[in-house]
């Protein structure tokens, strides 16, 4: 399947999807001046809060050939919340108002109004690969383990915008209830030219899966992802404390860890990760339920506007 092609000129309808959670502050000017922009170009705009009616009108619109692209207007969350609700074919741009903005920071957008005008108008289309787990589509990681406790709290305890002090009280009270249950990890591993397909399985306390290489904080738990080679990259820690989180961060800052024995990482097709306690999931920052759960890559499943 070809990744990268310029949409064509026959589309000129353009929906707005806002999340009105989305971000430290209200996003309505920037949709405003994107919706000016795009109608001086002679594009037709409508914004919309309902994802189900946004779903429903993207799904005419494609069939019809009206539509030129969904812009995703919000948070990594927003664009996932689409890529789960749309057609793998809908062209999908981001107009970034959430806190941390991963997706729209690994295509090296700036992200203005104006910038994403000229994305949908000149830009080029490229598909990318996605995760699912269970039935829930992510782009950028899952992880399993502390982080995930800190978005549980996160998200249990929200009542508006996020922002980055946000994280603190979750964040504090992990560090003291958390208790690291032990996780299995099992992989399935594809054949290569150096290798017959193969199973894995690891035991570990914390576990990352990775298609895009973007964290929380611009770290890179696995560099070597790209979102186009059908795999997803498995980045496991085998001790679980506070102490023990403290050195693999160093580790991750200084691009060490993948040297590290108690750090084992792997490429995969499919994971399944199993424990005896109860221990949550988050995929791209948002609550993704409980272990166990089965993960798979979808190749080429995301459709994304990027600069030309």
């Amino acid at each position: 399947m070809e990744t990268s092609f310029q949409l064509p000129r026959s589309g000129r309808r353009v929906l707005i999807s806002r999340n009105p959670k989305a971000g430290a502050r209200s996003g309505v000017p920037a949709v405003e001046r994107l919706s000016e922009l795009l109608a001086s170009e002679g594009y037709q705009v409508e914004s919309l809060t309902d994802v189900d009616e946004l779903s429903a009108r993207a799904e005419q619109l494609l069939r019809n050939g009206d539509l030129r692209c969904v812009v995703s207007a919000g948070g990594d969350g927003t664009v996932a919340l689409l890529a789960n609700r749309l057609a793998p074919e809908t062209p999908i741009a981001v107009l970034p108002l959430g806190t941390e903005n991963l997706l729209s920071k690994h295509l090296r957008m700036k992200g203005s109004p104006g910038e994403v005008c000229r994305m949908i108008s000149h830009g080029r289309v490229e598909r990318f690969d996605a995760g699912r787990a269970g039935r829930q589509i992510f782009l950028l990681m899952a992880g399993c383990g502390f982080d995930a406790d800190v978005v549980r709290r996160l998200h249990t305890e929200r009542t508006g915008h996020i922002r980055h002090l946000s994280y603190a009280k979750p964040i504090w009270d992990s560090i003291h209830n958390y208790r690291y249950p032990e996780l299995r990890v099992h992989c399935e591993i594809p054949a290569s030219e150096s290798h017959a397909a193969r199973s894995m399985s690891i035991t570990a306390r914390w576990a990352f899966i990775v298609n895009l290489p973007r964290y929380a904080g611009g770290l890179q738990i696995a560099p070597q992802a790209t979102g186009h080679d059908g795999l997803l990259d498995v980045c496991t820690f085998k001790n679980g404390s506070f102490w023990s989180g403290l050195r693999y961060l160093s580790g991750i800052i200084l691009r060490q860890h993948a040297s590290w024995q108690d750090c084992v990482s792997v490429r995969a097709s499919k994971i399944r990760i199993e424990s005896d306690e109860p221990v949550p999931l988050q995929l791209d920052g948002d609550p993704g339920g409980y272990v166990p759960t089965e993960i798979d890559v979808l190749p080429s499943r995301l459709t994304l506007l990027v600069p030309s």
